[in-house]
């Protein structure tokens, strides 16, 4: 019986990317396995290996984590290991080098390679020479945008490197509401007809960059007090937003709502997404709020331009550029045409990173391998 491992620093990766492979395996006679920091049970997965890996490249239990990895890919006889996230992606290549000698295919996916164009000096001489090095013991390396295709293809020596749509937004959730599910979406979460939703579904952090979203609301508020910016995401920056928010005077403006398990009933009601994330591989974030029919502004990097056209879906705007993200903002919600336009062509410009599309393109990189 064939046997594919899949590695990632945390579960959770799994429960929002890879359910859909796990199926199709198990399916085809497949034993899935994964390994990760977290013990919880997943669908269509026969045994997940708890590691004591660490988001952090420096922290030292990930020695412990490849150790763990190595023989629990020298005890098992993988046909496939397909690994994720930056320090799973380095640690189970390393592992599995004596695998490969024996028939293992290693498939990396990056979903956002640190060094890019624009991205600080520091990244190019610390993370491109690891992925230069490690691509050398890789079969395949997934990339999600055609700015980190274009250098792997050009700089890397893995086996085979290929371009795949992202990893898939689900899109059994994420649709164009039918004619008033919007209101009545609405009314079930508190909010009024008149209000004017901004809604950005992202962890709160450095990278991430809701302070930027704040700073422009503070403009946008000048003009339109109905706006409201919903911030989606667990806070990984102990309260810095709210504190700025509350200086800026925009403490009923700006909302707070955690991490919710019902984006799908949340997306659908809002006017607008933002986003104003520094580096981004492919954010799925978009991805949903597109297939909703949500216009979409966000700050310009590799991943937002791979999925908004300017004036087409939404608008990109300069990084860290608070005023001319409030000022596309206040042009979609002053123009109605301008609005319909964009939302009516939103849902459609994404079907291909849908989960059933890309599913299908992934099947076919399985097959080769």
């Amino acid at each position: 019986m064939k046997r594919i491992l899949f590695v990632a620093t945390l579960g959770i990766h799994f429960q929002y990317f890879y359910l859909p492979y796990f199926e199709f395996f198990k399916k085809n006679g497949w034993v899935v396995e994964t390994a990760c920091s977290s013990s919880e049970k997943m669908t269509n997965c026969d045994n997940n290996y708890v590691l004591s890996i660490d988001r952090s490249p420096i922290k030292l239990k990930n020695f412990n984590a490849y150790r763990q990895l190595k023989k629990t890919i020298e005890s098992n006889n993988y046909d496939i290991i397909h690994c994720n996230t930056p320090v799973g992606g380095v640690l189970a290549r390393v592992a599995a080098r004596k695998a490969r000698k024996f028939g293992t295919k290693v498939i990396y996916t990056a979903h956002g390679f640190h060094f890019y164009k624009g991205a600080p000096l520091f990244n190019w001489l610390v993370y491109y020479p690891v992925e230069y090095f490690l691509s050398r013991v890789t079969d395949c390396i997934i990339t999600i945008n055609e700015e980190d295709y274009t250098i792997a293809n050009k700089h890397f020596e893995a086996g085979e490197i290929v371009h795949v749509h992202g990893v898939g937004y689900d899109n059994e959730k994420f649709f164009r509401p039918y004619c008033g599910k919007r209101e009545e979406l609405r009314q079930k979460n508190g909010y009024k007809h008149s209000d004017i939703l901004l809604v950005y579904v992202a962890e709160l952090n450095e990278n991430k960059n809701q302070a930027l979203l704040i700073k422009a609301l503070r403009i946008i508020y000048e003009t339109n007090k109905n706006v409201k910016l919903l911030l989606i995401g667990p806070d990984g920056l102990s309260g810095e937003n709210q504190k700025l928010s509350k200086k800026l005077g925009l403490d009923e403006a700006v909302e707070f709502l955690g991490e919710r398990e019902d984006v799908e009933h949340l997306l659908p009601m809002c006017d607008i997404a933002v986003a104003s994330s520094i580096r981004e591989g492919l954010p799925v974030n978009i991805m949903e709020a597109l297939a909703c029919g949500v216009p979409v502004v966000a700050a310009d990097n590799r991943g937002h331009r791979a999925l908004i056209k300017n004036g087409e879906n939404g608008y990109l705007t300069k990084l860290n550029n608070p005023d001319e993200l409030a000022q596309r903002v206040l042009e979609i919600i002053e123009k109605e045409d301008v609005y319909q336009k964009l939302s009516e062509y939103a849902s459609s410009s994404v079907s291909i990173y849908s989960k059933d599309s890309v599913l299908e393109e992934m099947k076919t990189v399985y097959g080769r391998m």
